[in-house]
């Protein structure tokens, strides 16, 4: 006879008002004693923590703080961020990856300017009305910045909510990341909101990890019922990942006295706004081509000069192939196959509907461009031949 699986009570249930209560005061004694001393942590200028709490998504937090102060630096307002061109706003992120996060600031920046007449909003609701700021970031701001009741889950929150109650469902489920919001919404005090969100979050960075928790340092062991189960180390659970197409594209590396010819992305859509080679995988929809775009090795040059020769009006030789580097989107594995290549005749002008802004860069500046991690290991083809002075050919 099978077992049916018990269903997990309610945190209500498995928390009274009065526990709940001691949750709370253990969680922000801890955090008074342990929290790092952070720049963002210093200041309650809404501004410097709608920047940090983006930065801080999808960056470790010792990366994230040059990029945090070089930012402010440069653009120590909103104001200073909406008049910014976005270019400029992408060459101060560069290097930290994840560019959408820029271009979703640099979107919310004009959005406030133009719609709340420059004044930052003081509510998670509001927050979450502007362009590209999700609900995690609009109930951290709002929290932290104007003491407003408002949850934050964030993958830190996740693990540690997911084995306080010892969920074992998929915490990728939309069924488990709302039951989450609802007990993180319950368990947030209506004082001191914003410390209780970044005391969560630390305590998931730095003592519920995912991998050899401490437990026994843990302000919330006595509640926790993973630690009683003895299953902490296998929680949460995630989805199986499931397989993705592979994309092969072609792109070509043509350089001119220590100048390499780079081409700007479309402005939206993934990677919008940033250099790459010009290539097959560059345009709107160039993360998600027919599968007869991918060709066999011995029909990639010829794919790469009709593609230059209708995208950029260049006609070009493509010569020795450089290298492959591959990078795993969410939906697809790109594989870039790099070639190098000269240009043999004079520009021909590209249809209207297929220009894209192209430019002659110094090598020596590739560092400081907006570019995706793709495209850097792509530099790192032709820059080493380049480099390396017996195997150096002037181009």
């Amino acid at each position: 006879m099978s077992r049916v699986p018990r269903r997990r009570a309610p945190v209500s249930s498995h928390l009274d008002a009065p526990q709940i209560a001691a949750l709370r005061r253990a969680l922000l004694g801890w955090y008074r004693r342990h929290a790092r001393d952070l720049p963002w942590r210093r200041t309650r200028d809404p501004y410097h923590t709608w920047l940090a709490e983006v930065l801080a998504q999808q960056t470790r937090v010792e990366t994230a703080i040059p990029y945090y102060e070089r930012f402010l630096a440069a653009l120590p307002t909103v104001a200073d961020l909406a008049a910014a061109p976005l270019d400029r706003v992408l060459e101060l992120w560069a290097g930290c990856g994840y560019y959408a996060r820029a271009r979703h600031l640099h979107r919310a920046a004009r959005a406030i300017m133009t719609d709340h007449g420059g004044r930052l909003p003081t509510t998670a609701a509001a927050w979450a009305a502007l362009p590209g700021v999700g609900r995690y970031t609009a109930g951290a701001v709002a929290s932290i910045a104007f003491g407003e009741r408002a949850a934050v889950v964030d993958g830190n929150v996740k693990r540690v909510l997911a084995r306080l109650l010892e969920i074992t469902d998929s915490i990728d489920a939309p069924a488990t990341i709302a039951r989450l919001w609802s007990v993180a919404d319950l368990l947030v005090p209506p004082r001191a909101p914003g410390d209780f969100n970044q005391a969560l979050m630390e305590l998931g960075a730095r003592v519920c990890t995912p991998r050899r928790p401490a437990c026994a340092t843990c302000p919330l062991a006595r509640w926790c019922r993973a630690r009683a189960a003895g299953v902490q180390a296998d929680l949460p659970r995630r989805r199986a990942r499931r397989t993705v197409p592979e994309v092969h594209a072609v792109a070509a590396a043509i350089t001119r006295r220590r100048a390499v010819l780079l081409c700007q992305r479309p402005p939206h859509g993934l990677l919008g706004g940033l250099w790459t080679l010009p290539g097959t995988h560059v345009g709107l929809r160039a993360l998600n081509p027919p599968a007869e775009t991918t060709p066999p090795s011995q029909d990639r040059p010829q794919l790469l000069r009709s593609h230059l020769r209708a995208q950029h009006g260049l006609d070009i030789v493509a010569g020795a192939a450089l290298g492959t580097v591959r990078h795993d989107f969410s939906h697809r594995r790109l594989w870039l196959h790099v070639y190098a290549a000269a240009i043999r005749g004079p520009a021909r002008s590209a249809s209207p509907e297929n220009a894209v802004r192209c430019a002659w860069v110094p090598l020596s500046k590739l560092d400081s461009l907006p570019c995706a991690a793709l495209d850097r290991r792509a530099f790192e083809l032709f820059v080493a031949r380049h480099s390396n002075p017996r195997g150096r050919r002037r181009t």
